[in-house]
């Protein structure tokens, strides 16, 4: 992504979804949050994925794990209606993935061009624009929002500082502040956890975890975070090579499929222990 692109989507990282301002469709109750079968999406003029059939209920917490160029991004893209699909299909909610207000997504933070003037106050007021529309001011309902997604991820003493000021795993926080304010039901991170140190990813996944009620979707490479934080683990390789509890899909005979000989399972009292290989090189994790 160029510097050009990168600067006005500073916070169109921050936003979330592009969303229209027409009220967002109407969810079919029957229908589970996310939907896809045999789906297949391209990415840079090649298939990306290929393959993916799942159902994940409301509420469900997925890590969605893989080598680099599985393609976990271009899900992500696909189901907040960033990216089209070119093969079978996905439903949210049972609708299209588009004019969703229920989304938010947020984006790798290489993405982001931090240097944007803009504070986090700023970013997660963004968070409501899909609601309020290019016309109407945010109200004291809509400020009031704000300040309480900002305190429960703790950046109250941040909230009038520029985003480039703040570390790694403030600018992690401070997205998870625009879903809360954004009442999102469904929230899309892209490998959220990437360059942060331990006290600050446990941070972000103490966060994660209380999220109970919203149906959560995270790209990941780290498979023992994958395996202790969600319910439910999908596993990729530019198709779907499995999809269910971490128990059901960290055997090795998937594991190989996905990461070659570069993981190994190591059996415990306590169950299993998913071992990253060393010797392996890093862009085959």
């Amino acid at each position: 992504m160029t510097e050009q692109t990168k600067a006005p989507v500073a916070l169109r990282a921050a936003r979330i979804v592009r969303r229209r301002t027409r009220a967002s469709v109407i969810h079919d109750a029957n229908a589970p949050a996310i939907a896809a079968r045999d789906l297949a999406a391209a990415y840079g003029g090649r298939i990306a994925l290929s393959a993916v059939s799942f159902d994940l209920s409301a509420g469900a917490h997925l890590a969605v794990v893989g080598p680099n160029g599985a393609g976990k991004s271009t899900l992500l893209k696909v189901i907040g209606g960033l990216l089209p699909w070119v093969g079978g299909t996905i439903r949210v909610h049972g609708h299209a993935p588009r004019d969703h207000l229920c989304i938010a997504y947020v984006p790798q933070r290489s993405d982001v061009d931090w240097r944007f003037p803009v504070t986090v106050a700023d970013v997660v007021l963004m968070g409501l624009t899909g609601r309020l529309g290019p016309l109407r001011r945010a109200g004291q309902r809509d400020r009031r929002l704000v300040t309480d997604a900002i305190e429960r991820v703790g950046l109250e003493d941040r909230a009038h500082r520029q985003i480039g000021e703040l570390s790694g795993g403030e600018q992690q926080r401070m997205f998870i502040a625009r879903a809360i304010a954004q009442e999102a039901e469904i929230v899309l991170m892209d490998e959220p956890l990437a360059g942060l140190d331990v006290p600050s990813e446990a941070d972000v996944l103490a966060l994660l975890d209380r999220l109970d009620r919203t149906t959560l979707l995270v790209a990941l490479h780290d498979l023992g975070v994958a395996a202790a934080h969600f319910d439910r683990v999908l596993l990729l390789r530019e198709r779907m090579i499995g999809f269910g509890t971490p128990a059901d899909v960290f055997r090795p005979d998937a594991l190989e499929a996905a990461y070659g000989g570069c993981v190994r399972m190591v059996r415990t009292a306590d169950g299993a222990l998913v071992v990253h290989d060393s010797a392996c090189p890093r862009e085959a994790l």
